[in-house]
């Protein structure tokens, strides 16, 4: 099924269809106190913690509830059902690429208890969302719009504020949970398959002090299809895996303090990646003088090791001045060993190791609320300030650390105030305005404007209106990968992508039946529109040569709705979405400017049974078919842009929880990708110096099954 024009008229007449009839029963239909009680409660952009209704801001929030419910494990599968996310994997890399809005991760943060964390490629931006794993989080926080004011540049088209659990209700308490996990039809007890087990141990020791350490191992074996695996030993291209089986370790520590007027937690997390890449390539090694061979692989193992530091103190200053501060320090590198590999005799020769890439960050950020407290206006400051070090390598081991071309260092020193004014119970308004100083660029400006107005009892309208700047990454401005065969450059002066982004919401909750039935309507639009966009373009014809240079545009303009209807026991949700985007590359006078548009659609079902301590959720997601402009050569030989599309595609997952025994212990059983989606077929993409264009994109191993248990023992 492809969304066309008409599922769009019916879900917004459902929407309106829906206000009417509340309008009609408003009279009669007070504000529930049971309702503010199930407000959640926000903490991303806010002065100070407040429910959802209250914020300014449009917050959507993802419970530890449905993180449970879904028994997912990472960001990355538990955003894959969201309108505007889409998550594509690179199966010969490990990495999980995302974009939001049509943007990739490079244009929005990811953020833990509000500091953005490390990765290969920044600070807090293109994160793989796979490295994150979910086990101590409480809930998630996703601002859709240009967040810059707030948390700085590479927020344009919005945040997810990861929010970790920093204390527990029992004395003492241990969980633990075993998940085991068929890819595809795959599955034995070691190889294949993925095999996840959680320990997490909590302690009050004295009053208001608290303890916890957690360890999680995530191993997945990879997916086989018709590969053999390592020890294949024969050269018709079927040695190892079409998707890189990889295993992740993480540990965290927290140590927190709660009093009345201060709050004091520390956090450390150790998270380690090994990736295998057995080449599918095998040298027979064959002797003709005595018959026999002895194969040979040329392998590779990739480490990926992150460190996080986090110190974190919040309070009251004075009677009314709240205080919010942070200090972060954060690592992370990266190893590669190559060896060769004798297959029948199982020994590993000729190793190479070295690191290759290597990310040092010292982050602070702090805010002080409420410098201005009055029934009509508040007033907040706060800086941000991010020391970024460190070198990187396409050719890994090949490219020596002490090499000065690949040593960098980018220091931001932020400072930010933004007010809100409330010009009655229904009006409130919130301007910023933030400066960046950097040791590379010009100094970068922001502004915001953000509103909210309640037009009746229970129809709220939100806007966000601002600007955010994407500072250029390590690899588009220090990447140097020159041989006999490429030439590809950073770009040192290159200049910040200039993004600006408007977000309008309206959003309607009531209730019906007797208070028995709760509704919420919320229909949204946005536009962004990006500047100096950054690309990797050809300088040099003879000899050939490419560079990272501001010369694109972009533009997106979307139209999306989400619903919910909740009565007793059920619960019910679909939302939809038109997206069109528009690029134009400067470069090339023939460029294409026309909007592109991709439709999208989400559901999901959930009944709860409490007498049998169960409930079963089901989850479903289409892509429409999506589209781009691509370079390709026309039957005259010329260059020209084509209209290249992706086909459409759809997501199923069902879920069964049950809990036993007051919840000490529950099981979850699954089903994942029930509509077993592999590959898509493509036209959307550009050939490669050395190969074709690709006609199909993978998205997926495959219809897979799950079982979670888990064990709490609460002291």
């Amino acid at each position: 099924m492809i969304l066309n024009k008409k599922h769009f008229i019916i879900y917004f007449s459902t929407f309106f269809a829906n206000y009417a009839f509340a309008q009609q029963n408003r009279a009669t239909v007070k504000d529930s106190v049971e309702i503010e009680k199930l407000e959640e409660v926000v903490l991303t952009g806010q002065y100070n913690p407040q429910s959802v209704k209250k914020s300014v801001f449009e917050v959507k929030v993802i419970t530890r509830k449905e993180i449970e419910q879904r028994a997912v494990n990472n960001l990355a599968d538990l955003l894959n059902q969201n309108l505007n996310v889409n998550i594509t994997p690179n199966t010969s890399t490990g990495k999980s690429g995302v974009n939001l809005f049509g943007l990739d991760a490079q244009y929005f943060k990811i953020l833990i208890d509000n500091i953005p964390i490390i990765n290969e490629e920044g600070i807090g931006n293109n994160v793989d969302l796979t490295l994150i794993n979910l086990d101590d989080v409480q809930q998630i926080e996703i601002v859709e719009g240009a967040m810059g004011v707030q948390y700085g540049a590479n927020a344009v088209s919005g945040i997810i504020n990861i929010i970790t659990k920093k204390s527990s209700r029992q004395k003492t308490q241990i969980s633990t949970f075993l998940q085991e996990e068929t890819i595809g039809n795959e599955y034995e007890w070691f190889n294949k398959g993925r095999h996840i087990q959680s320990l997490k141990m909590g302690h009050h020791f004295i009053k208001n002090i608290f303890g916890r350490i957690a360890y999680l191992r995530n191993d997945f074996g990879g997916f086989w299809s018709e590969n053999q695996g390592e020890v294949y030993d024969k050269n018709d291209g079927l040695r190892g895996h079409l998707w890189l089986p990889k295993e992740q370790q993480n540990t965290k520590v927290l140590l927190s303090h709660e009093q009345e007027n201060l709050s004091i937690f520390y956090k450390f997390d150790y998270f380690n990646e090994k990736i295998n890449k057995y080449n599918n390539a095998v040298d027979l090694n064959e002797n003709p003088a005595t018959s026999t061979s002895d194969p040979l692989a040329l392998d590779e193992l990739y480490t990926n090791n992150r460190f996080i530091h986090h110190l974190n103190a919040s309070g009251i200053l004075t009677k009314q001045v709240h205080f919010n501060v942070s200090v972060s320090y954060q690592e992370q590198n990266k190893d590669l060993e190559t060896y060769t590999y004798r297959i029948r005799k199982d020994e590993k020769s000729n190793r190479l190791k070295g690191e290759y890439l290597s990310r040092k960050a010292f982050i602070s950020r702090g805010t002080f609320s409420n410098l201005i407290n009055n029934n009509h206006f508040k007033l907040q400051a706060g800086y941000d300030l991010t020391n970024e070090s460190g070198y990187g390598s396409p050719l890994a081991i090949t490219v020596s650390p002490d090499d000065d071309t690949v040593k960098q260092r980018l220091d931001n020193y932020d400072v930010f105030t933004s007010s809100e004014i409330n010009f009655s119970d229904t009006f409130s308004l919130r301007p910023g305005a933030r400066v960046s100083f950097t040791n590379l660029f010009a100094n970068q400006y922001t502004l915001s404007l953000s509103s909210k107005y309640i037009l009746g009892k229970n129809l709220e309208l939100r806007t966000i209106v601002g600007s955010a700047n994407r500072t250029p990454n390590y690899d588009e401005l220090f990447t140097y990968f020159v041989d006999v065969n490429h030439n590809v450059q950073g770009n040192p002066n290159l200049n910040p992508e200039r993004g600006l982004s408007a977000f309008v919401h309206l959003k309607k909750q009531y209730t019906l039946a007797n208070k028995t039935t709760r509704i919420k309507n919320k229909i949204s639009a946005s536009y962004i529109n990006i500047k100096d966009r950054i690309e990797l373009i050809v300088v040099s014809q003879s000899p050939l040569a490419f560079q990272y240079n501001n010369i694109d545009a972009y533009k997106s303009i979307g139209l999306f709705t989400e619903n919910t209807i909740k009565h007793k026991n059920f619960r019910f949700q679909i939302g939809a979405s038109a997206l069109g985007i528009s690029k134009v590359l400067d470069s090339n006078t023939n460029s294409k400017d026309d909007f592109l548009f991709n439709f999208q659609l989400n559901s999901n079902v959930n009944y709860t049974i409490p007498d049998w301590n169960t409930s079963f959720t089901i989850y479903y997601k289409q892509v429409g078919k999506q589209q781009q402009f691509v370079e390709k050569m026309n039957s005259q030989g010329q260059q020209e842009f084509q209209r290249g599309t992706t086909d459409a595609f759809s997501w199923l997952d069902a879920t069964i929880k049950k809990s036993f025994l007051n919840k000490t212990i529950e099981a979850s059983l699954g089903i994942r990708n029930l509509l077993d989606i592999t590959t898509v077929n493509t036209t959307a993409f550009s050939g490669g110096a050395h190969n074709g264009p690709p006609t199909n994109l993978m998205l997926g191993y495959g219809r897979s099954y799950f079982l979670k248990l888990a064990y709490n023992l609460n002291l």
